[in-house]
């Protein structure tokens, strides 16, 4: 294989053809240059340059072989700086991965936050419930996570990124809707309900089993996705417990009702990674963005 200091006295006495001019220009004496093209010649296979006592040219091979030289001379100085640019987080890749709910709210802002911070970083985006997240945290597959509690506070880092409150769906022109007001759980007690599912989401199961008095008579569908229930209201199937973000899918036909039992805002979303990431992007990220 051929040698950078091969290939650089190559292109220099290329471009001076002439290997006086390019020796000095190498700061070397001109015969262990005429050393070097010898060599890389023969490693190459064919001659590069014609040379006599009185001009020295290029082959056909040798014209078509200084413009990759070329190259990969540029690509050997650049690399250092890549190198250290990578290390310092401002360039490689963050793969991310997002619950379905998280795209309602603050996806889109967090993502041109992270193009402004580190905007020569690569993202890799993937769809994954809270469960599939923390599993490719912890193999290593995934840098960061958003997506719900509980998770092992030992094994994942978090910050809370967002909170707000859950609201019940409803298809337009139901009477729960006439009633103007906060809708209390006797209002809701005969209505079918549309569930999330206690394994696929199981989250928003928890959180809405812990919050209100629901009778699982009551229950229609059981669905793990939001996008899937709000759909289910609009077709007049029931009602759903939803984030108040899912408001924001403009979904035709469902309105969106406030609750009389709810203290603050309970459903959270988490930017979480594991503790023992070394990524540089993530580091930088974690260090500039407002999470």
């Amino acid at each position: 294989m051929f040698t950078i200091e091969q290939l650089a006295g190559f292109v220099a006495v290329a471009e001076e053809l002439h290997f006086g001019r390019a020796a000095e220009r190498l700061n070397m004496t001109q015969p262990p240059l005429s050393r070097q093209i010898q060599k890389l010649e023969k490693t190459v296979g064919v001659e590069l340059l014609t040379r006599n006592n009185r001009k020295v040219e290029l082959t056909s091979a040798g014209a078509g072989f200084l413009e990759d030289a070329r190259r990969l001379l540029t690509l050997v100085q650049r690399a250092p700086l890549a190198a250290q640019r990578v290390a310092a987080g401002h360039t490689g890749l963050l793969r991310i991965g997002f619950t379905a709910a998280s795209s309602f709210s603050i996806l889109g802002p967090l993502l041109e936050e992270i193009a402004e911070t580190i905007p020569d970083v690569d993202i890799d985006l993937r769809e994954m419930v809270t469960g599939e997240q923390l599993a490719g945290l912890g193999s290593g597959e995934l840098d960061l996570g958003i997506g719900r509690p509980p998770f092992d506070k030992d094994l994942f880092a978090s910050r809370l990124l967002y909170r707000e409150g859950l609201v019940l769906a409803v298809p337009d022109g139901h009477r729960l809707a006439q009633l103007h007001r906060d809708i209390s759980p006797t209002d809701f007690k005969d209505e079918p309900i549309i569930m999330h599912s206690p394994t696929e989401a199981r989250y928003f199961y928890d959180l809405v089993v812990k919050m209100l008095p629901l009778h699982h008579g009551n229950v229609v569908h059981t669905v793990s996705q939001i996008l899937t229930m709000v759909c289910l209201v609009a077709a007049k199937r029931g009602v759903a417990f939803v984030p108040q973000s899912t408001a924001l899918l403009g979904v035709a036909g469902v309105r969106f009702l406030p609750l009389e039992s709810q203290q603050g805002d309970p459903v959270e979303l988490h930017a979480i990674w594991s503790r023992s990431s070394t990524n540089p992007a993530l580091t930088r990220l974690l260090e500039s963005l407002s999470m």
